[in-house]
């Protein structure tokens, strides 16, 4: 994230900065080693982590786009959870390349649209650029599912990720039943540094 790179020495950053350079990554974002088809986790969030999806108006309404865009480039959305500054999706694909394209259009409209609303036009950054994660194995596919499900527990928005609206985790529920559910859960419970780097923050 920029506001850790931010807290850097020079020494460090510039370290960072030619690794990123010797392997082709571009130097001051994420890289996207792989672009082919295959399932990904894909994470973005506000810009230094903010709460700019505060209110639960903002994250419906954005879950609805964010739902419409998916379904325009996936061939299959397994699970997804959006949370005040962040949302995790989890889906399987032909190209990342199409998931950036989605992507840059969702967030320039809504950042523009947000601070609009918010009356911060040209005074706030709204979106920090997107991360994903190639799914190796089936092992890890179970894990990401899970992982996913339990962010709003992880972040301390609730006690039971059963009470976070914003989640397919009601859907699995509703469709396999919640002894299904823990099945998976102990099977694949994800280990304390799956995120870590990418999923968390100082201000979550």
């Amino acid at each position: 994230m920029p506001y850790e790179y931010r807290k850097l020495s020079p020494k460090e950053r510039k370290e960072i900065v030619n690794y990123r350079r010797e392997h082709g990554y571009p130097l001051h974002a994420p890289p996207h080693p792989f672009r082919d088809a295959g399932t990904y986790l894909i994470s973005a969030a506000n810009f230094e982590h903010q709460a700019i999806m505060g209110s639960p108006e903002r994250r419906t309404e954005f879950e609805i786009r964010l739902l419409n865009s998916i379904q325009e480039i996936a061939d299959h959305l397994i699970a997804r959870v959006l949370l005040p500054n962040h949302y995790h999706v989890l889906i399987r694909i032909d190209t990342l390349d199409n998931v950036s394209v989605a992507l840059k259009q969702l967030h320039g409209t809504t950042s523009r649209e947000w601070n609009i609303e918010d009356n911060l036009t040209g005074k706030r950054h709204v979106w920090y650029k997107f991360v994903d994660t190639r799914i190796r194995n089936e092992a890890h596919l179970h894990v990401a599912f899970n992982y996913i499900h339990y962010n709003p527990v992880k972040h301390g928005y609730v006690c039971d990720p059963y009470d976070w609206p914003w989640s397919s985790l009601q859907t699995y529920y509703e469709d396999q039943g919640k002894d299904w559910l823990q099945e998976q859960w102990m099977a694949y419970k994800p280990p304390d540094d799956f995120g870590k780097g990418w999923d968390d923050s100082e201000n979550d």
